[in-house]
This record gives structure tokens, sequence and C-alpha cells, in this order.
């Protein structure tokens, strides 16, 4: 069973003087020797050094009080999320999986032997409570594919204690410099073997031509920034991490957006094929994010109800519901994430940005094409908010308002590519139809609890249950629903000022 813990440490040169004197740290009581542990890893990776590219590691190792597989990804600069797997001979499916996105269909092969002599110390306060560990690496450095050649060197690691305050490690810091000892070079041991070895570095990360020039390079650059993402998130969808299904979901949006909003710009012959394998993907995602937010709302609801309103096993009914519906999403969306059709789709997307389907709009200026595609999508908007307003309310007004809500989603993504070549003007479109987004959002979000509360109703019906909740819940979503439809024109019309000044 693996187990996930936050990483947070800072790695330092050292030379054969070892650990400076640090019991004049504040906060620091004592330090504790915890005798010398000797640890021996292998590094896997693709041939091409795929995972180092993207400041992952996966390693096999043994000795030490955490012996096994260890995966670390990337979070933030000093900081990692390490999982781990007790050791076995076999790299272990769950790990293999959350490389799977970057490796496809490589294979994984040990590319860098460690072994290393840690003098371990623990840093206590007056309490005996650990602050952090600090480690005094001898690191000898041997490399397995791809190259070879050997090197060595000695590193101070001090990791913060799990749940420690991540200022406390500035302290330890200040003292480190003091004591004249500098930050290391290389973010990990891993990039200071490949670095110090024959057999070459990461290819570096496709970054693109450089500082956007052409309309084209604009989109580019917005196309690359959401293929970026959605391979980044794989690991936290597959480890259900809070909000990664819906940023997953959000980067597909905007690439198929990109691709309809910019079609002078990128080949629709080309990006239309992408931008349905985009959908069928966003669809999967969606399926358990969807009756998540729901169950939300009607949960939400439910619990604003004194319990003299409540009648029946409601509650129970709801949670029921929103179980079982999730069960059966996160195990087709692993089964999605596995498939060789979603593989096939993160390769087609390097293809298009490694060799972009440019048209001869792509070339010009970017203050004349973008705006151009920026206003067709404001112009679509606005065609369907005045639609939905001159219809009475019912549901063909709540189908106009959904529709205004998808081409406020476009128009939105539209003026983010645009921003970086036309600043204020596309800030403030993203702003406002962000804005319109999210009144329109909460509009349909009521549309789809109506109809859930209608069918759980029927359900609690025919066991005999009483449906005077459901039914009390269902006119209370009858008028939040007609107070959104009642801010739309205010709303629009503020919006359409604010796009004239």
């Amino acid at each position: 069973m693996a187990e996930t813990k936050r990483e947070i440490e800072r790695k330092y040169e050292s030379d054969d003087s070892g650990l400076p004197d640090l019991t004049g740290v504040p906060q620091v009581a004592d330090v504790l020797d915890k005798g010398t542990a000797e640890l021996d890893a292998t590094y896997y990776d693709t041939s091409d050094l795929r995972l180092a590219a993207a400041s992952i590691t996966l390693r096999r190792r043994t000795g030490g009080s955490d012996a096994g597989w260890h995966l670390k990804l990337p979070v933030g600069p000093g900081v990692r999320d390490e999982i781990q797997v007790p050791l076995c001979d076999d790299l272990p499916e769950e790990l293999a999986g959350l490389v799977r996105a970057r490796v496809r269909e490589g294979q994984l092969v040990p590319v860098v032997r460690l072994r290393s002599a840690r003098d371990v110390h623990d840093l206590v306060d007056a309490d005996g409570r650990q602050l952090a560990e600090v480690g005094v690496d001898t690191v000898r450095a041997e490399r397995l594919f791809g190259g070879k050649g050997r090197t060595q060197w000695t590193e101070i690691e001090v990791e913060l204690a799990d749940g420690g305050d991540p200022a406390f490690l500035d302290k330890v810091d200040k003292r480190l410099r003091k004591a004249g000892v500098r930050p290391s070079k290389s973010p990990s041991k891993l990039a200071r073997a490949l670095a110090e070895t024959k057999g070459g570095h990461p290819k570096p990360k496709d970054e693109g031509p450089g500082e956007p020039v052409t309309a084209g390079d604009h989109v580019l650059a917005y196309v690359r920034a959401q293929r970026d993402a959605i391979v980044a998130l794989d690991p936290a969808v597959r480890r259900d991490a809070e909000e990664s299904v819906h940023d997953m979901r959000v980067a597909t949006r905007r690439l198929r957006s990109t691709f309809r909003s910019f079609g002078t710009v990128l080949d629709r012959e080309v990006t239309d094929p992408i931008a349905d394998e985009l959908k069928w993907l966003a669809g999967e995602l969606g399926v358990g994010r969807d009756q998540e937010v729901l169950a939300e709302r009607l949960a939400a609801g439910l619990g604003e109800l004194p319990a003299t309103l409540v009648d029946g096993p409601v509650s129970e009914r709801l949670h029921t519901w929103a179980k079982a519906g999730y069960g059966g999403s996160r195990r087709r969306l692993l089964g999605a994430l596995d498939s060789a059709r979603y593989l096939t789709l993160l390769d087609t997307l390097d293809a298009l940005v490694a060799d972009p389907p440019v048209r001869k709009a792509a070339a010009g200026k970017p203050e004349k094409v973008l705006p151009k595609a920026v206003r067709k999508d404001f112009g679509k908007v606005a065609a369907l908010i005045e639609e939905a307003v001159e219809r009475p309310p019912g549901a063909d007004r709540d189908l106009a308002l959904h529709e205004a809500r998808k081409k406020a989603k476009r128009t939105r993504y539209a003026a983010e590519a645009a921003v970086p070549a036309l600043g204020g003007a596309a800030k403030t479109l993203v702003k406002s139809m962000k804005s319109l987004q999210g009144l329109l959002g909460d509009h349909q979000d009521s549309v789809m609890a109506r109809t859930t509360l209608r069918e759980l109703s029927a359900v609690a019906h025919a066991a005999g249950e009483n449906t005077f909740t459901y039914g009390l819940l269902f006119g209370r979503e009858e008028r939040r629903s007609a107070a959104v439809e009642a801010q739309v024109p205010d709303a629009w019309t503020a919006i359409r000022e604010a796009m004239e000044v």
C-alpha cells in the first residue's frame, strides 16, 4: 500500500569539515546524533530521461528506515510529494501508473546508482520534539545507462519534520550561510549525478521558440501551456488530489476552445479531430466531477433546512446516490487514463506542438489577428444572451442560457490567450466572462439539481417514503434559478458598457 508524505527540504554543498554547529538556531535545544545509515538507490527513467526533465525521480532504495520504491513529484521549489511503496523486486503498478503520462510506450531502465553514507542528526526543541532531520551525505554515483562514468561529492540535506513550519528552514539556512555553507547548485542528487557523468542531461522542456512575436506564437504558447497542464496533472488525478480532476478538465476545454476560436491561425482540418478526442477526455473527467458538485449542492441545500422540514431518509438517499456514482465514475476515469486512446492523444498533442498546422494568419501581427477572433466569440455570447432574455422562463430559456455559458467560456479562454499581446483590454474581458460564466453556471447547476431531485423523489415515492422534502428543495432551486435569471440583463449591460470604455 502506497504512503504519501510532503517532503520539504533544502540541499547544501559540503566539504570535509562536516556539519556546522546548529545549536544556535532559534528553537533548537539540542542536536541529536542518530548514527550513520548506508543507502543504496537505483534510479529509473526512460532512455531520453523524460522523468528527470520533469523533475520527477523514481528509485528503488535499500537501507535506512524507509527502504522501498520512492516516487517524488515536484510541488514547488524545495517541496515534493514522496509516494512510498514497500520494497519489492519489480516496479509496483501503482507507481508505474503515476508516471504513465510521461513514459507512455517507453521503457523504464536503471539510469543511475547512488550509494550514500548518511550521517544523520535530529534538530529538536526543548520538549524533545523533532524540528528537522539533517543529513551529511557522502555520495558515490555511477551512470548505468545512456552513458558512463562515476562521480562523488558530499552534501548537507535539511528536511523539515512532518507538520513543521517551513519558516524554520529559513533559520537553519541563515545559520549555515553564516558558517560559510552555500546552497547546492543541483536540485537533487539525481540531477547532479546526471550532470557529472558522461551521457548527457535531460532534454530541456519544450518551451517554444522564445518570446512570442506573431499571432501564431501567442496561440501556440497557450496551447503548449494547456498540453503541459494535462500531463502535469495526470498523477494528481490518479491520486484523486483535490481539484485535480476539475483542473485537468479545464485544460482540455481551453485547448478545444483555442482550436475553435483561432481557426485562422491553426488549421481546423488538423485540430478538429484532436478536439473530438479532448471532448472525450473531458467527458470522462466530467462524469464524477459533475455528480460530485451536484451532490455538494444538494447536501448544502438540505443542511440549510430546519430538522422539522426534513421528512424521511433524504440525507441517506443523497449519500447513497453520490457514493454509487462516484465509485463507478472513478473506476471508469482510471481506465480511460490507462487506455491507448489517452496515450495516443498525448502523443498527438506533442506532435501538434512540435509541428503546428499553422495557417496564413499565424504570421500576422497579434494586435490585429487575436482581437478579431475574440470579438467573434464575444458576438456569439451577445446573441445568445439576448435570445435568452427574450424567451419566457422555461426549458428554452434554460437551454439558451446554458449555450451562452459555454460561449462565455470560449470567449474567456480566447481572451486569456490574447492577454500577453493585448494587455488590459483582454484582462478586462477575461474578468467579465469569468463573472458571467459563474452566474450562468449557478443557473445551470440549479437546472441539473431540479432534474436530480425529480429522479430521487420518484425513487423515494416508489419506496413508500414521504417526498415532501424533495419538493421543498425543488422549490428553493426554482426560486434560486429565477433570481439568477433576473440578474442576467443588468449583468450583461454592465459587461457591454465595460467593453465599450
